[in-house]
């Protein structure tokens, strides 16, 4: 139980937090026409948005690789993105790391995968964004910047969903569900929802001819990519729920209540959180 000296204590370090990064209005604003996605969010949010950017600035440490250099503009562009899916949740789900590396463009991941046959391999591919478990984010600032809302790619939220979605351990799709926060949905409840959803997408993605390829991925609004894995699944509909929310209920629309009680957020605007 939180005693009142404790939450004092809690209050001077937010108060301090936010006096010591406080984003200058000129940069607020620049962020702002950068993110048009945010324009879902009216005036009292936004004002939450920045103070949670603050917090979150904070509590991470910020590095570079490969010679680009750390700006404010990098700095509360990526935090201000990480900070959309928690806004109203806490900044608790970023818990347990804190560090955010980012590179100038696309850079070079290697792992260890074992095939069907038992067989162990070395492989490397290019990234845009990782999340370790219990380690940092990695994110390239060339994609992070890849903002217009065109289409429902966003690195930022799709790493900081793989994040929340690693609370429970291995990313698996399946995020923690908090009682304060999300009753009444529960385990069975999302597993149902999601997992069906994850099936039908995998169906839709392997019924796709060769030929068609290609047209498929321009076309999709979820990138056939989330077939991959359901943690995959989840990140990249959280990226459609807040950057083209819109078509994501429109195509989509018990998964788009599902994220959207989850997340809290309704930024379609269907009235999903009524009541909820």
């Amino acid at each position: 139980m939180l005693t009142r000296f404790t939450r004092w204590l809690d209050s001077r370090r937010r108060e301090r937090a936010l006096r010591e990064h406080a984003i200058d209005d000129a940069l607020w604003q620049a962020t702002l026409e950068r993110l048009p996605f945010l324009a879902q969010l009216g005036p009292a949010d936004l004002a939450r948005l920045r103070e949670t950017t603050s917090l979150f600035i904070a509590q991470k440490e910020f590095s570079t690789a490969r010679g680009l250099e750390l700006t404010d503009e990098i700095v509360v562009g990526i935090a201000a993105q990480a900070c959309l899916p928690v806004l109203n949740l806490s900044l608790d789900l970023y818990r347990g790391w804190v560090g955010v590396i980012v590179y100038p463009g696309e850079f070079i991941i290697r792992k260890t995968v074992e095939d069907e046959d038992g067989v162990v391999h070395e492989v490397e591919h290019d990234a845009s964004g990782e999340a370790w478990e219990g380690g940092p984010v990695i994110l390239s600032w060339e994609d992070a910047q890849l903002t217009d809302g065109r289409d429902a790619y966003n690195v930022v939220i799709h790493e900081f969903a793989h994040k929340i979605d690693m609370l429970g351990g291995e990313a698996d799709g399946h995020p923690p569900l908090f009682r304060r926060w999300h009753a009444p949905l529960d385990a069975q409840h999302w597993a149902d929802v999601f997992d069906h959803a994850y099936d039908a997408f995998c169906a839709r993605v392997d019924a796709v001819p060769r030929r068609r390829w290609a047209r498929f991925e321009r076309e999709s609004l979820i990138d056939p990519y989330a077939a991959d894995h359901p943690s995959e699944f989840f990140a990249v509909c959280s990226e459609a729920l807040f950057v083209q929310p819109q078509a994501f209920e429109a195509e989509y629309p018990e998964l788009y209540r599902l994220l959207a009680r989850y997340y809290r957020q309704d930024p379609a605007r269907t009235g999903v959180l009524a009541g909820a």
